[in-house]
């Protein structure tokens, strides 16, 4: 995965921010265990000094007094046990604190990103879905199908039902999507549905308009701007990507090569992409190519959006 380097960097912020508050946990704990039974911080205390004198005696070879040193170290990890039970905890209480075993807060584990700090990358990334997820009540819960009439009803439910199980079994659960249909149908709704629901397991979701799209691949290629490509790399990298209103975008040359870079790159890599757009099957082949339409086809899942325009009815 290609990481972008400043939400890598708000995500190493907030580990450092994680180990503190473990850090002074456990020094909390401390200090009122101390403060409790005094003879604690002696036997600690007394502890740290031993293993100085395991290393000297142990270098000049005196195993008489090393054995005898170990025995008191024995007696006073005993000791310690009683102490900490005594305060009605376990032997461990007042050890290093870690929220993370594998990587013990690092954020490096097996010479790569450990897995706890990928899911704060992740966590990041999903902010930047403000655009998308502006309510609140972007969940499937809240997606009402009686404001849709009798004749579409049974269809929309179809869709709800694929779309909530795509959500629900990411990212293995099914085929990429698209959500094809009318203006007012729902299909940005449902899109955000699907994205808090994907987002709130740990994976990284990406959303912007087609147009939008489009300007920061031409921003990267032409004007060679550092935060276009920061936009690009995190399109094609991102575990979902939701791409909304295709076909509203400047019908281009550039339009085309960023949509075929993008649809390409992501299903080679086995990322999942949802598309939401207006256009019929015939429509985008006469704007894009014969190639797009073609993957589109081939490797998404077309959901039809039917009925009338929601927000009328809502109005």
């Amino acid at each position: 995965m290609t990481y972008d380097g400043k939400i890598l960097a708000r995500a190493r912020d907030r580990l450092d921010a994680i180990r503190e508050g473990n850090e002074a946990e456990r020094a909390a704990r401390t200090e009122l265990a101390y403060a409790r039974l005094p003879e604690l911080r002696a036997c600690d205390e007394r502890l740290r000094s031993q293993m100085i004198d395991v290393v000297r005696l142990t270098l000049s070879g005196e195993t008489e007094k090393l054995g005898k040193l170990q025995e008191e170290n024995l007696a006073l990890q005993q000791r310690r046990r009683a102490l900490l039970a005594q305060l009605g905890h376990g032997p461990d209480w007042l050890d290093e604190i870690v929220s993370c075993p594998k990587c013990r807060d690092t954020g490096v584990y097996g010479g790569g990103v450990c897995d706890c700090l990928k899911k704060l990358y992740n966590a990041a990334m999903t902010e930047d879905l403000g655009a998308l997820l502006g309510s609140g009540d972007e969940r499937f819960e809240k997606f009402d199908l009686t404001l849709y009439d009798a004749a579409a009803r049974g269809t929309m439910k179809q869709v709800f039902t694929a779309a909530k199980y795509f959500a629900e079994n990411f990212p293995e659960g099914s085929q990429n999507l698209l959500f094809q249909g009318g203006t007012g149908l729902g299909k940005t709704f449902l899109s955000a549905c699907v994205a808090r629901a994907v987002a709130d397991r740990g994976y990284s979701v990406c959303y912007d308009t087609a147009a939008a799209v489009v300007g920061s691949f031409e921003a990267q290629k032409f004007a060679h701007d550092e935060e276009a490509d920061a936009r690009v790399r995190r399109m094609l990298s991102c575990d979902l990507l939701i791409l909304d209103d295709l076909g509203t975008e400047m019908p281009t040359p550039m339009a085309a090569s960023a949509l075929y870079t993008l649809i390409n790159t992501r299903l080679a890599e086995g990322k999942k992409t949802i598309i939401s757009t207006n256009l019929s099957f015939d429509e985008m082949e006469r704007r894009y190519s014969a190639q797009i339409c073609s993957r589109i086809r081939g490797a998404y899942e077309r959901l039809p959006f039917v009925g009338r325009d929601i927000r009328l009815i809502r109005k």
